[in-house]
């Protein structure tokens, strides 16, 4: 992806433990993550002369929660916290939420389907959970020994995440919320989580746009075992569509990577991709494929446990689309493996 026409006003991120501003009351922190996306980027924003607004907590674990404690001693200290906004339920953004709550004593603020998938998949630890795993990777063509990794990894959701709040603060498509006298409206994104919380403030030219619109990746588009049958691409390029409305010299404070201008372009540089990838897919399915088949299409380098999970959600999600439109046709084999074929 080009990413040709952005304009990074900031070089560099933020040192661990250290915030950087970035827009008059709102400060850029950075937390690590284990991953090969090896970083998030969490905002506090000033709200009145003593509060403060907190989006995204990071993972839940000892290191992000040790940093916390450096932020709220030294560069975060002399502000009252009033509450902490999560994007969506993903580890990296709601993964130590509950434990961030507890900390500051304030409310978890969430869109409703984003809080109760992250509550679900952290209370579960059934041997159906399990189970559902292996026969939905069974399907898209799963050796034994790549089963038996889905079989021992189990719920990797859990082992991520601290606590998530037992109560929250819903927020719908629409809402705005009041955050130091700036009115920040709620624009629901699609296709990367379930009701995915984008947040724009008019009055500041600035959109924090968590994972929905990225400057350098897209974001994980991905079919998942709790939801086989699901079509999340159109829900995506539904909520790009959205945010193109945003005036074009919008401020966009992402999730990962650097903060940029170049809305319009980017989305654009999104909607191509995508394209591109359906095309790809398609032309995968001239003869009938298992996913991982296309898979292999798709995604030419070496994919590690981690990566290929995330692989195969996207393949499925854009032969989904496919399937959408009438272009692609789903059978289930006799050794029950679903192949797509061209219709």
């Amino acid at each position: 992806m080009s990413r040709s026409n952005l304009d990074h006003p900031f070089a560099a991120p933020p040192d661990a433990g250290h915030v950087m501003v970035v827009a008059p009351g709102i400060r850029w922190i950075r937390m690590p993550l284990p991953f090969a996306l090896d970083h998030i980027n969490l905002w506090a924003l000033d709200d009145g002369e003593e509060g403060l607004t907190l989006v995204d907590s990071g993972l839940g674990n000892d290191e992000t929660k040790a940093l916390w404690e450096i932020l709220l001693a030294g560069p975060l200290a002399g502000r009252r916290p009033s509450r902490l906004i999560a994007t969506h339920f993903h580890p990296d953004h709601m993964g130590l939420s509950g434990w961030l709550c507890q900390r500051l004593g304030v409310e978890l603020t969430a869109s409703l389907r984003e809080w109760l998938f992250g509550r679900m998949l952290w209370l579960e630890d059934s041997e159906e959970f399990t189970a559902n795993q292996v026969g939905y990777y069974r399907r898209l063509g799963f050796d034994a020994e790549q089963l038996e990794g889905v079989r021992s990894r189990g719920n990797t959701y859990r082992s991520r995440i601290d606590v998530i709040p037992v109560r929250m603060v819903g927020i719908r498509h629409g809402d705005t919320l009041d955050i130091g006298g700036l009115q920040w409206r709620m624009i629901e994104g699609g296709g990367h989580s379930p009701e995915h919380a984008c947040l724009y403030c008019a009055e500041s030219g600035i959109l924090i746009s968590g994972d929905q619109v990225l400057p350098r990746i897209s974001p994980i588009v991905g079919v998942w075992p709790q939801q086989p049958d699901a079509e999340p691409l159109s829900l995506f390029l539904d909520a790009l569509t959205r945010l193109r409305d945003l005036p074009a010299d919008t401020l966009v404070l992402p999730s990962h990577g650097l903060p940029f201008r170049g809305l319009h372009p980017r989305i654009d540089e999104l909607l191509a991709h995508h394209a591109e990838r359906l095309e790809r897919t398609l032309s995968a399915c001239v003869e009938p494929a298992t996913p991982l088949q296309v898979l292999r299409v798709l995604f030419t380098r070496v994919l590690d446990a981690h990566q290929l999970g995330f692989a195969t959600g996207e393949t499925l999600a854009h032969l989904h689309h496919l399937m959408k439109k009438g272009a692609v046709i789903r059978d289930l084999g006799s050794d029950g493996v679903w192949r797509y074929r061209r219709s």
